[in-house]
């Protein structure tokens, strides 16, 4: 057996995005100078139980991992995919923060994957299941996946500090993804959304949902809220609420805004600002979603702001011809993964403002990665 040559990075920053690149183009990475200087430093719950997820859709995939955890090393293994795959993704961060790395993951597996994550299913922190569902799975779509197989089903909810929650993702396998020209965002035709409630009173979503129609009705006509009150085992361990709203347009695109109002997590280190000491009351977060959707739609782009880093992904992922998307303001999220993405795939997009539109184009030329490990039939 032959040296592995790893590839060296610094810090804890961007962690999916490295561990995604790293095996799906096949890289060993050697990550050091994780946390270093801070107080507690090393990896996070969530970082480690990513590693350990990734373990668990691949084979012969190799982690090693320093004793104050500031260093490890990633030899990434043959995504397996498989069925009745089950995980705990912990409560320092949203099932979320692991599913975006996941779906890509299991479209290049040599079986289909059917995975069943427990823990927190909406928190303000990471996109909510709701909204990965509405929104997620159809920027899918659009490169190519099939739609038969591809689902997420919410079988319980789970919010911060305890979580509880439980979803079932359900991946197809491709062989390759197909390129796209997606520039055109059309205009909103109507707005869906969904609320939920646990351990707490349904009347915060009616509230919620009377806030947020409040200012939509004024706009446009079709407007629908769905409702999802749990309760007993199916409600978790933690009392919350929240909403997930989406913005369809003409052309089939859809743009998401979501939160959840919740206790804070009592064992977190740093990133308290978006800890909430008191709940929110449920007619200022419908008020408060609604004008953050707006917002959304006012920047452009045929996919939100937490959407950009997926879509710039999966046309980096495309075969050897020229993919094109539109987005409204380049967020430093977007643009830390076109970092990576030419880091590892050398793939490089051309950034171009439409300045009558103030959005911003950007195309490139996909690596051509193929599904090497599927089972020819």
């Amino acid at each position: 057996m032959g040296k592995v040559n790893y590839k060296k990075m610094k810090g804890s920053q961007n962690l999916r995005q490295r561990l995604l690149l790293s095996t799906l183009s096949g890289t060993p990475i050697l990550v050091e100078d994780i946390r270093a200087d801070d107080k507690f430093p090393g990896l996070r719950p969530h970082e480690i139980s990513l590693l350990r997820l990734f373990d668990r859709v691949t084979d012969d995939c190799v982690v090693e991992i320093n004793d104050t955890g500031t260093k490890f090393k990633y030899k990434p293994g043959v995504v397996m995919g498989g069925r009745r795959v089950a995980h705990d993704c912990g409560v320092s961060r949203a099932i979320g923060y692991f599913l975006e790395p996941l779906i890509v993951l299991g479209l290049f597996g040599k079986k289909p994957l059917e995975i069943r994550l427990k823990g927190i299913t909406n928190d303000s922190k990471d996109p909510c299941v709701d909204t990965f569902r509405s929104t997620t799975l159809p920027i899918l779509k659009r490169f190519g996946v099939p739609s038969e197989g591809l689902d997420l089903k919410i079988e319980s909810r789970g919010v911060p500090p305890l979580g509880g929650g439980e979803v079932v993702l359900s991946v197809p396998i491709v062989q390759a993804l197909s390129a796209v020209t997606w520039i055109d965002e059309g205009m909103v035709k109507r707005i869906r959304g969904w609320t939920f409630s646990a351990k707490v009173s349904s009347q915060f979503e009616i509230q919620m949902i009377h806030a947020a129609r409040g200012i939509f009705n004024n706009l446009l006509p079709d407007v629908h809220i769905f409702t999802d009150h749990k309760a007993g085992l199916q409600a978790g361990n933690s009392p919350g609420y929240g909403i997930s709203l989406v913005a369809e347009t003409n052309a089939g695109c859809c743009i998401s805004a979501d939160t959840t109002i919740s206790y804070a997590r009592g064992d977190d280190v740093g990133d308290m600002e978006d800890e909430k000491k008191e709940l929110k009351p449920p007619q200022d977060v419908g008020e408060d979603m609604a004008s953050a959707l707006l917002e959304e739609i006012e920047l452009g782009g045929v996919v939100d702001s937490s959407h950009q880093g997926l879509v710039f992904l999966l046309c980096a992922l495309c075969p050897p011809d020229i993919s094109k998307v539109r987005v409204g303001k380049l967020m430093p999220y977007g643009v830390e993964t076109l970092r990576q993405i030419k880091d590892f795939l050398g793939v490089e997009f051309n950034i171009k403002m439409d300045t009558t539109t103030k959005t911003v184009i950007l195309k490139c030329m996909g690596c051509g990665l193929k599904n090497l490990s599927r089972k020819s039939s």
